[in-house]
């Protein structure tokens, strides 16, 4: 009887998309944690700095105040900001943009909170200057307190999140990789929220929402990464693997599988932000097109280069993994193992080398007998009587 020792078959070389495509890609990922993280680490600095600088330009819902909404056919932004003046309403402060909506170009005048009275000379007055029926004209006047109930509903939404998802990753997997998952989630709203103080982009209850889904879409892509990374430690458990090992050849194996989902969740968003807010002139979906296409790029990175690193660094502190003093795969060893070789590939591999042979020697080996593999010559079997 002749024992199969499974050994990765010798495969017809692919291209790069060829291999991406087929899983079987040879990337570093854990050589290249420190250039990743030190790009987050930038991106937080400038968002905090960032915050302290400028904050973040709150909308109307939650700074509360006056927005009316006018067509801008005879109406200048001077003339308006003159018109507000005329009614005693400070023109300085005011934010007046121009937007388009359905084929419209409208002015959106915002001001601080203003009396009913006020509120109603300014709409009389601008229906005049813009050469409008006062019904062409949109008032929308909110208190600050209902946006300070928008913040604090969604803080509130946030924390019980955050908890729920850790109990049940830690449950499913491990605290670590909880942590990771959490660490991950976090640097992905994080990112995001500092695009939209850098940029001073308006910040709506449209892109709290946005945020809020963030969260869902960053998780789900690390918990694809974690789920491979479990069924690879079981695979590897008898083994003395560096735990980087693990997680590369995880990675490598579900690289395709995040690029398909990354790609499939933003091509719809960036419809939205095109055809809707860019052909259409839909403002509302431009505010929660960007920040969701901000949070799948920085999901889909996080994911790979926040969750995965900081879930190796917890587990090479673990008693198993702190013993192993190997240096991870690269290269041929890496690629070896990504393609299905057994786990003890790496060790012959290197001793392939230490004896001149080349790496496809071991690609190539042979099936070895029951007598190779026992470390003792098995026992002769007895004869039994009928």
């Amino acid at each position: 009887m002749t024992a199969i020792v499974p050994t990765p078959e010798v495969l017809p070389r692919r291209g790069a998309l060829g291999r991406l495509y087929h899983g079987e890609t040879k990337i570093d990922f854990m050589g290249r944690k420190w250039w990743a993280i030190g790009v987050s680490a930038a991106l937080i600095v400038i968002t905090i700095v960032s915050l302290f600088a400028q904050s973040l330009n709150l909308g109307l819902d939650f700074k509360g105040g006056v927005q009316w909404e006018v067509p801008a056919a005879h109406l200048t932004e001077d003339q308006a900001r003159a018109v507000l003046n005329d009614n005693g309403v400070n023109a300085t402060d005011a934010k007046i943009v121009h937007v388009t909506a359905s084929g419209v170009d409208r002015l959106r005048i915002q001001v601080g909170e203003q009396s009913p009275e006020e509120i109603q000379k300014v709409y009389d007055a601008l229906a005049v200057a813009a050469q409008v029926k006062s019904t062409d004209i949109s008032a929308n006047s909110v208190t600050s307190s209902w946006g300070s109930a928008i913040t604090d509903a969604a803080v509130r939404a946030l924390i019980v999140f955050v908890v729920l998802v850790s109990l049940f990753i830690a449950w499913r997997f491990e605290w670590r990789m909880a942590a990771g998952a959490i660490a991950a989630m976090l640097h992905d709203v994080l990112i995001s929220v500092g695009v939209y103080s850098v940029l001073q982009l308006e910040v709506t209850p449209a892109t709290v929402i946005a945020f809020l889904t963030i969260l869902g879409f960053s998780l789900y892509d690390t918990i694809v990464v974690f789920d491979k990374i479990k069924e690879n430690t079981a695979r590897f458990a008898t083994s003395r693997l560096p735990y980087d090992d693990v997680i590369n050849v995880s990675m490598n194996q579900v690289l395709m599988r995040s690029l398909n989902t990354s790609v499939a969740a933003v091509l719809p968003v960036l419809s939205l932000l095109v055809v809707g807010a860019g052909l259409l002139g839909a403002v509302a979906l431009r505010e929660f097109a960007l920040a969701l296409f901000v949070g799948l790029i920085t999901g889909s990175y996080s994911s790979i280069f926040i969750a995965t690193p900081l879930l190796a660094q917890l587990k090479n502190r673990s008693p198993k993994y702190k013993s192993i003093t190997a240096p991870r795969a690269t290269g041929a060893e890496l690629e070896l193992l990504v393609l299905g070789g057994s786990p003890t590939v790496k060790k012959d591999v290197q001793r392939a080398r230490a004896s001149g042979e080349g790496v496809e020697t071991v690609t190539a080996r042979k099936p070895v007998t029951a007598n190779e593999v026992l470390s003792h010559p098995p026992r002769p079997r007895k004869k039994t009587r009928r």
